[in-house]
């Protein structure tokens, strides 16, 4: 059973989330909240494996929630509710710690399995809202974004082949079953190549990697 704590400020969207989520019997939705402070609360007295987390609410906002929760409870991973028009929203829970980024009008059946993805230690990299994150780091051509390639392209090159292959696939959003299916390797197997990864590239989740990756091919 996995455990959720839905947090927004709007009762529909709420009521409509636990409606979604109840319609698997996998899913149990422990809490919700009105704000950001109450998301804060209820995941300390629930202890969540997930919180779906607006970015935009009162009182404390999505992204200082976002962090505060990852402190109060180690091992929970945030998803963070978002559209189109945040991106600078999405790019702020990010650095927070957040590990799932879902639009607003996912399909019920994508809200799902976007729930079940983080819960399993994937990250969940909507398509529309991914592509939107990982433009805003790397449309500007700034002194600063070709620094940031730069520092990423070295770290990268300290990875083995294996691993820069897993790199690229967690960068287009790949699951680690779809990485496994993909380099005709174990899921275990994936999982020790994702935690290197990870290491040398001196990064917390997967949606960093896959900024990382598209830092290194915007320097290129």
């Amino acid at each position: 059973m996995i455990r959720v704590l839905i947090a927004d400020d709007d009762a529909l969207v709420r009521s409509s989330l636990r409606m979604i989520l109840g319609s698997d019997a996998r899913l149990e939705v422990v809490a919700e909240a009105a704000d950001g402070r109450e998301a804060v609360e209820q995941a300390r007295a629930h202890r969540p494996d997930v919180v779906l987390m607006d970015i935009r609410m009162p009182e404390l906002d999505g992204i200082a929630a976002t962090a505060e929760v990852l402190r109060a409870v180690p091992g929970t991973q945030v998803c963070v509710l978002t559209t189109f028009g945040a991106d600078s929203y999405v790019a702020g829970a990010l650095r927070a710690g957040a590990s799932g980024f879902l639009l607003k009008d996912t399909s019920p059946q994508g809200i799902v399995q976007a729930v079940h993805t983080v819960a399993h230690g994937d990250a969940m990299l909507s398509p529309g809202a991914t592509r939107m994150l990982l433009d805003r780091f790397t449309e500007d051509g700034s002194a600063a974004a070709r620094e940031r390639a730069e520092t990423v392209a070295e770290a990268l090159a300290t990875l083995t082949p294996r691993e820069r292959e897993v790199a690229d696939l967690v960068g287009e959003g790949a699951s680690n079953a779809e990485i496994a299916a993909a380099l005709y390797m174990s899921e275990t197997t994936v999982k020790t190549h994702v935690g290197h990864v990870l290491a040398k590239l001196g990064v917390d989740n997967r949606v960093k990697v896959a900024l990382a990756v598209r830092d290194a091919r915007g320097g290129e």
